[in-house]
């Protein structure tokens, strides 16, 4: 099976990011997946532009944001808000099994 990379893209200074960070870590060392996890620091507007920055913390499975939101057309060092907050485990392990069940298809 393929691996699955999670990259986490993030500025310093995002409240967010280090929780987000946290539970990403937390979630790739408790998983029985094969996980490339990376964290991208984002720290100029020549790197936001350059990752298509969609604000910090953004999260990433294989190229795909978890919460499917298009790469920005006009990125910046911003914070990302999530509707239903910050994503969590579960939404990361759901959005994970989507994914290969589709492959299996």
């Amino acid at each position: 099976m393929k691996n699955i990379k999670i990259e986490l893209q993030y500025f310093k200074g995002c409240p967010n990011s280090e929780k987000a960070m946290d539970m990403v870590r937390r979630f790739v060392a408790e998983s029985e997946l094969q996980i490339d996890y990376e964290e991208i620091l984002v720290e100029t507007q020549e790197d936001a532009e350059k990752y298509k920055f969609r604000g910090s913390p953004t999260i990433l499975i294989n190229g795909k944001d978890i919460e499917d939101l298009e790469e920005s057309r006009t990125p910046s060092l911003s914070c990302r808000y999530y509707q239903n907050g910050l994503p969590n485990n579960e939404n990361l392990n759901n959005y994970i099994n989507s994914l290969l069940e589709n492959r299996k298809k």
